[in-house]
């Protein structure tokens, strides 16, 4: 005979009441918990620093291009006060594009912290290179300011040339300046603009390290800054994430080529940073949620992605190290 508590419109007996009601004791809870999350307007942005970061929403902004780091609320934070130096670039000297502002201006400070002298590559933000350059001198440090166009490959040569000229030598290279400009879809996208994303993002980085590759010596190195567009790519970012997946490529081929010369190349891939790239590129309301879609729901800071470009050009700690691709990216 059929168990009675398998018919249809059978009432639950004594046992079955008590699972019923143990689920809606674990339920209960949680329930009340998701309806606090949707009060206090969601979980809010994971906090996992040495410091409290600041996540969305931020005010709304827009500057023209190239931004200014200088007028960018609330202001990036690069100084990483919590990091302390420890000598892994100790004598050396480096040369960082895009360093006036964002992730270029963080990496400057720490590595000027952990002993090497900057040479700051800058299109033509003067004021924020000349706060970058405080910073470095800060440290005690040895800085120059470079003004020019990185897809000019004169201005390659030159910047190179001042550098050996200030510091005698050239130990790491960060190729971090790019352009970035949004569109709506494909048919939106001119071929000026094509042109100078790929001339800045692609052909910049050539230039350099073809200007500074016969100065580098055996335990050099040079670190791209790649994107998590390069990986992912961007609907709306389409020549963007078209260089930033050839720089992850160029930097594996590259590291081959240069494995015989023992000059170590890799590549960082930032997800969503502060910086003044962004409100030179998205409108006010985008700028405001800026880093909301990430894993962690907020943007990094630049002093947040500093430490990768450290540990990646020290040979303390990256000697074994090359053709690397290392997102930054804020979970998966």
């Amino acid at each position: 005979m059929a168990d009675r508590r398998h018919a249809d419109n059978a009432t639950p007996d004594a046992d079955e009441k008590a699972v019923v009601e143990r689920q809606r004791d674990i339920q209960r809870p949680i329930d009340r918990s998701d309806r606090k999350q949707d009060e206090d307007g969601g979980s809010g942005a994971m906090q996992a620093g040495a410091r409290k970061y600041p996540e969305p929403p931020f005010p709304e902004q827009h500057q023209a291009k190239p931004g200014l780091e200088a007028r960018l609320k609330p202001e990036p934070l690069y100084d990483a006060p919590h990091w302390k130096g420890s000598g892994k670039l100790e004598g050396m000297a480096a040369l960082i594009t895009g360093a006036d502002s964002g992730i270029g201006r963080a990496v400057a400070v720490l590595f000027a912290r952990e002993g090497c002298d900057v040479a700051i590559a800058y299109l033509s933000s003067e004021e924020d290179a000349k706060t970058t350059k405080a910073a470095v001198e800060k440290e005690g440090r040895k800085a120059i300011l470079l003004a020019g166009d990185i897809a000019d490959p004169a201005f390659a040569k030159e910047a190179v040339k001042q550098t050996l000229d200030a510091f005698g030598r050239l130990d790491v290279l960060v190729n971090n300046a790019a352009y970035q400009q949004h569109v709506g879809d494909l048919m939106e996208l001119s071929e000026d603009q094509f042109d100078l994303t790929m001339k800045t993002n692609l052909y910049g980085m050539f230039h350099m390290i073809k200007a500074a590759l016969p100065h580098m010596k055996p335990g050099s190195s040079i670190i791209n800054t790649g994107s998590i567009t390069g990986i992912d790519g961007n609907k709306q970012l389409l020549d963007y994430s078209l260089t930033k997946g050839g720089i992850h490529a160029f930097t594996r081929a590259l590291s081959g080529s240069l494995l015989e010369k023992g000059i170590r190349v890799n590549c960082v891939a930032p997800g969503p940073v502060w910086t003044p790239l962004n409100p030179a590129d998205r409108d006010p309301e985008g700028v405001s949620e800026f880093g909301s879609s990430a894993k962690m729901k907020r943007p990094a800071q630049p002093e947040e992605l500093a430490p990768a470009y450290v540990f990646l050009a020290s040979p303390q700690s990256g000697s074994y190290i090359t053709g690397e691709i290392l997102p930054v990216i804020g979970g998966y």
